[in-house]
């Protein structure tokens, strides 16, 4: 699935391609955002850890990852 966070005073935002469900998404900011870490911790489909810190957050956009026709037969 894929997750956009927007970052304040950055002109791109973050595109984290994760293996989490919406779910785990929602409840991980969630809890970064009422909690005492002040991080939000994603992991992507290779396993690289993501730590944007919760003050800098702009927003949060949780999607399924679309599927792309490719060819003519669209």
């Amino acid at each position: 699935m894929e997750v956009k966070i927007g970052v304040q005073y950055a002109p791109r935002e973050l595109v984290v391609d994760s293996v989490q469900s919406p779910d785990e998404v929602e409840r991980a900011v969630t809890e970064a955002m009422s909690g005492d870490t002040g991080v939000l911790a994603l992991t992507d489909e290779k396993g690289r850890r993501v730590l944007v810190p919760v003050g800098k957050l702009a927003y949060v956009e949780i999607a399924e990852a679309s599927v792309r026709a490719v060819g003519f037969g669209r």
